[in-house]
């Protein structure tokens, strides 16, 4: 009985899956996506609120435009009558969400930069260290010219 052999794409798409790069790449893709929802919450829940009470009470997702010329009391009103609308309000969400993320982003990677940098930093050998590697080099020079 002839078994199929595996088509050497198989392997390497296991090799390629497998790597660490693409695992990493995953996580922070499935953290994102919970991230991006506590920042949803975040400006919808806490902002948008606050930012319309110093604003006169105005409701962020209500501000919109219609196209039609008709006047609805709510977005949902106009969606639910087929309006064509400008969501002012929704973009305006976004953009706060956008800053959001961009804000914190900003510092989780100046955070990770300060400590790639204190990885790197190594202290100065010391003087015995210093002797030591002088030491040993100038006996690979006596062992190679024998």
């Amino acid at each position: 009985m002839l078994v199929p052999r595996k088509p050497t794409w198989v392997s390497e798409f296991t090799a390629f899956i497998l790597r660490g790069s693409v695992v990493d790449l995953a996580v922070g893709i499935i953290i994102g996506v919970a991230f991006t929802g506590v920042v949803n919450s975040l400006v919808k829940d806490v902002f948008n609120p606050l930012i319309g009470l110093l604003i006169g009470g105005i409701d962020f997702s209500n501000v919109f435009l219609t196209l039609n010329g008709q006047h609805y009391a709510t977005l949902a009103d106009a969606q639910k009558a087929g309006a064509a609308t400008l969501n002012v309000g929704l973009f305006l969400n976004a953009v706060v969400q956008f800053l959001i993320v961009g804000f914190a982003i900003f510092w989780v990677v100046k955070a990770l930069t300060r400590l790639h940098v204190r990885e790197d930093a190594k202290p100065p050998p010391t003087k015995s260290e210093v002797l030591l590697t002088e030491i040993r080099d100038l006996l690979k020079e006596k062992g190679s010219a024998a």
